[in-house]
């Protein structure tokens, strides 16, 4: 179609239609348009004019520009020139389909083509070889566009003292530039789309340094050694910063400042708003809380139209003549020990006790209420939880006696009578066994009155939870978050996206990938370093950056990020942890650059020469730490890092090594201890990990995630 347009374009039109179409600019379009022909042009994701006919539209408008708007003009942002662009715009849509969304691009592109325009003329005719000012006649090329009083007009405006000041420091700047653009009038628009095109790829769009270093590619078709330098940076810091984060991989790579608005790398019409990159302030506390309150509310909502659902299945118990429970089968006669449950703003436990199941039984001396029944808390697990029944202002105290409501009607507060879905496999089992009561905002527990209590084991809770939650979201359609991961983690701040495959990874138990061990050491950075203080003697190191993978392939990138975690903190003695990926195993490397100490903990019981290339970069980045740090050794303690093999519990599966590097870290920190035993710690020596330990990762792992919000 295309071909078509520009085949018919180029045909002549005779005399008297070019004298009766009126202004002449860029004969073929607008005899084109004089037959009905209108082209068409095209835009990428980005909203960057682009072929065909996107080299066509910009030399027309080039045009328009310079029969339209005067050359003295120094402001194109003048109201007076509103009624010559509305002119400008009218021509274009007589001749290109374009939408009315696309006049501001149309518009910001006239007039960086009117500030080209005053240059060229400035700079052919105005100036010698050597710079200085000719005080030039107009020439006859332009006596039909520009008037004599506006050629004289724009010559002393360039002659101004301020105007030739800032051109002298324009001048200056955009001299000798370190890595000049080497593909003329061509545009990163269209240089993107030929590259896409050369290599048949379905991407819409290119990375902004692989398009920056292709620009720098005159016609030997070879990169400058300068250009392949900051390419290769921007390739390895590709692997640890966010594809959103807001100043840009190429700004990082070549150390300059970001200005406002725009987007280096991309070329003219990209904006942070074209790439979805919001840079407004960020928002209030109470923004923030109005929204948390609305997704509340909307998880509520939902939950209570599940529960109408399945309202058919739930016994009436507004018989007002008994305050037994009517559904037996989950709260048993009698006193049975139960677990207080709120599950707002996330599903948690805060109390264990009893509840009475007792006809007859008073509170203070009082009946209780119809459909109520009575629970004691012998342990407050969250101290002054807000209890929502019978108003906000009852808090969870320890040795404290409630009343909970029994009638399924009550808006506080419901026991129904049947399991819960994720118990539904066990609805058989025996009568002691624990099942759930659930509510949407308060849950009740119990395990069956029994006088000897069976060792607690690890519960899928917080994984049932996790997931029910998900199946409301567009996660497991493709969706996916962000995890903050502040500069006090892996020493950068960056944004860790999770996804549908890394929940999935938890709750089926497969092997694990590095979202889900990043954002566990978030977890264990929150909980247990922040609170005790141990940021202060533990460190991580990015699993993301330092692996098997790059040490292969970019060896300089690894030391060098490695060699600043820990000169970063060269006057304190820390232990850091490298959770480390050989490609298909997890394994941990504890690191203590002070004593020169590196613990391998590996649970398939491989020693430290099965990867060679690990030890030999590890070795040189602790060589080069004790330079830095300017420590005189010997020639013979020159060689002196220890390496200790720790016999740690080992995995019995191809599985688990993600779990049991993950608990190891963990275990360390519990303990809070920088060296770690050869046989490993007492207090947690095993042969293996059982699955209860495993899971117990896990339930940490959909807590954390449940109180980060991520289902919102």
């Amino acid at each position: 179609m295309a071909d078509d347009q520009q085949e018919e374009v180029s045909k002549k039109v005779s005399a008297e239609e070019e004298i009766r179409r009126g202004i002449t600019v860029m004969r073929r379009v607008v005899q084109g348009r004089s037959r009905g022909i209108i082209l068409d042009v095209c835009w990428n994701n980005q909203g960057q004019l682009i072929e065909p006919n996107g080299h066509t539209l910009t030399s027309f408008i080039g045009a328009l520009v310079r029969n339209e708007i005067p050359i003295t003009c120094d402001d194109w942002r003048n109201k007076e020139l509103n009624e010559s662009k509305e002119k400008i715009w009218s021509e274009i849509k007589r001749c290109f389909n374009i939408e009315e969304e696309r006049r501001g691009f149309c518009m910001k592109l006239a007039g960086k083509l009117l500030r080209g325009f005053q240059t060229f003329l400035s700079s052919k005719f105005l100036k010698d070889a050597d710079g200085n000012f000719v005080d030039a006649e107009l020439p006859k090329k332009y006596e039909s566009l520009i008037s004599a009083e506006e050629w004289e007009a724009f010559k002393s405006k360039r002659q101004d003292p301020v105007f030739q000041r800032i051109s002298a420091t324009n001048r200056e700047r955009a001299s000798s530039p370190a890595y000049p653009y080497r593909k003329g009038r061509v545009g990163y628009g269209r240089l993107e789309q030929s590259m896409l095109q050369k290599e048949e790829s379905s991407e819409t769009s290119l990375p902004a340094h692989v398009l920056w270093k292709e620009a720098r590619v005159g016609k030997s078709g070879v990169p400058q050694e300068e250009v392949l330098h900051v390419y290769q940076k921007c390739e390895e810091l590709s692997q640890s910063l966010s594809p959103d984060d807001t100043k840009g991989i190429l700004s990082r790579a070549l150390d300059v400042p970001e200005y406002s608005g725009r987007v280096r790398g991309k070329g003219f019409g990209v904006t942070p708003t074209s790439l979805s990159v919001k840079k407004g302030k960020a928002p209030s506390n109470r923004e923030l809380h109005a929204r948390l309150e609305a997704m509340q509310a909307e998880l509520d909502a939902l939950r209570r139209e599940r529960e109408a659902s399945a309202s058919t299945v739930y016994r009436d118990a507004s018989d007002k003549n008994s305050i037994n429970c009517t559904f037996q089968p989950n709260i048993p006669e009698g006193i049975s020990h139960c677990q207080l449950y709120l599950s707002s703003p996330y599903y948690r436990m805060v109390g264990k006790g009893k509840v009475h199941n007792v006809s007859g039984v008073l509170l203070h001396t009082r009946e209780l209420p119809a459909g109520c029944l009575k629970v004691s808390v012998d342990i407050a697990v969250e101290p002054n939880a807000a209890l929502p029944y019978p108003s906000d202002r009852i808090r969870m105290q320890q040795r404290c006696t409630k009343q909970l409501p029994q009638n399924p009607n009550q808006k506080i507060m419901r026991f129904h009578g049947i399991p819960s879905p994720r118990f539904q496999e066990k609805s058989n089992a025996s009568a002691q066994q624990k099942k759930e009561v659930s509510n949407a905002s308060a849950r009740v527990k119990s395990s069956g009155a029994k006088k000897t209590v069976a060792r607690k084991k690890p519960t899928t809770k917080y994984r049932s939870c996790l997931r029910t939650f998900l199946e409301m979201t567009d996660i497991p359609t493709g969706g996916v978050r962000n995890v903050h991961m502040e500069v006090g983690i892996f020493g950068f701040d960056y944004d860790q996206m999770i996804g549908n495959e890394d929940f999935m990874q938890v709750f089926g138990h497969e092997e694990i990938g590095v979202n889900v061990v990043n954002t566990y050491i978030r977890f264990l950075y929150d909980k247990l370093m922040r609170p005790n203080d141990l940021d202060q003697s533990f460190g991580f190191l990015a699993p993301t950056t330092v692996n098997l993978g790059l040490i292969l392939s970019r060896p300089h990138t690894v030391t060098e990020y490695v060699l600043r975690i820990l000169m970063d903190n060269k006057d304190a003695e820390k232990l850091f942890f490298i959770p480390f990926n050989t490609g298909g195993h997890w394994l941990l490397l504890a690191i203590n650059p002070i004593r020169e100490i590196v613990y391998y903990l590996d649970s398939l019981g491989n020693d430290w020469t099965t990867y060679p290339d690990m030890k030999v970069l590890i070795d040189t980045v602790l060589q080069a730490f004790r330079a830095q740090r300017d420590i005189q050794t010997s020639r013979r303690g020159a060689n002196s890092i220890t390496w200790i093999k720790v016999a740690c519990p080992q995995q019995r599966n191809q599985i688990d090594c993600g779990y049991f590097m993950l608990r190891f870290m963990r275990d360390t920190l519990a303990l809070g201890r920088l060296m770690i035993p050869t046989d490993y710690f007492e207090e947690f020596k095993c042969a293996f990990y059982t699955k209860d330990q495993v899971d117990e990762i896990k339930e940490e792992w959909c807590q954390f995630m449940i109180e980060l919000n991520v289902f919102s």
